[in-house]
């Protein structure tokens, strides 16, 4: 669960507390095929070409396809990829993309160096996370629980999110007919000797034309908000709404 106050730290520690025990075990599961395999290592698995329940690698990407239920799928060096329908549960990488296709399911996706994609209709059912990407919602897609990233895009094209919305240095596009329970909130970067920061580069938030964003929007830093005329937004702390008419705000 991540603590929306504290960010940074949390999505981090989720994701790399993860990958700590399931690199233990992608190194034991590779020293065992590397013994059955004259001392070569397997390297990466396939949900799809092992026809498995869950599958796990260390350098290697991961495609689910359609008509085969993925269980929990992770990597660190790779993407993972569901088909249109595929099925998943939890999916986790550290360094790659994750996307699921069209009407694709799945319970949570995190990374940390990667964007998140989800087709139309796609649903996951609880967080998706990521410390440095984009995160890219099409129509009719749901995401039940938090979204959040520190860096990088955040876009909702005729999508809903259930657990509220996060970011630090990511812009924020709350497309036509999007939904948002739980309110925004874009957190102070933390300051220290290696994050500068300034306020002269303020992320952009748009809540666009028939939009509904429920529960409190809370800038903790500067940013430039926008919200056409046609939305419907809670309580905003931290900042001044910019009305606009038509599809998108002034550049």
């Amino acid at each position: 669960m991540i603590t929306v106050r504290n960010l940074p730290l949390a999505v981090a520690w989720t994701v790399l507390s993860a990958f700590a025990l399931s690199g233990c075990i992608n190194s034991h599961d590779n020293d065992n095929a590397a013994k059955n395999t004259g001392g070569q290592d397997s390297g990466a698995s396939s949900a799809d070409d092992n026809n498995v329940t869950g599958s796990h690698a260390i350098n290697g990407s991961i495609h689910i396809s359609a008509g085969k239920p993925g269980g929990e799928v992770s990597t660190i060096n790779g993407s993972i990829r569901a088909d249109d329908n595929g099925q998943l549960s939890a999916g986790h990488t550290v360094n790659g993309n994750i996307s699921l296709g069209d009407h694709a399911t799945a319970t949570s996706l995190t990374t940390v160096n990667g964007g998140i994609f989800l087709g139309q209709g796609a649903k996951v059912s609880a967080t998706v996370t990521t410390v440095n990407g984009t995160l890219s919602l099409r129509q009719g897609s749901e995401v039940g629980g938090h979204l959040a990233n520190v860096n990088g895009a955040i876009i909702l094209a005729g999508a809903t999110v259930n657990g509220g919305i996060s970011t630090v240095n990511g812009n924020i596009e709350i497309g036509a007919n999007s939904r948002v329970r739980g309110g925004i909130v874009v957190l102070k970067p933390s300051t220290g000797f290696f994050h500068w920061w300034s306020d002269s580069d303020k992320p952009r938030v748009v809540v666009g034309p028939g939009a509904v964003v429920e529960g409190t929007m809370t800038f903790d830093r500067a940013v430039r908000l926008y919200v056409s005329d046609t939305a419907t937004i809670g309580p905003v702390t931290g900042a001044t709404p910019v009305k606009f008419t038509g599809d998108q705000p002034p550049t």
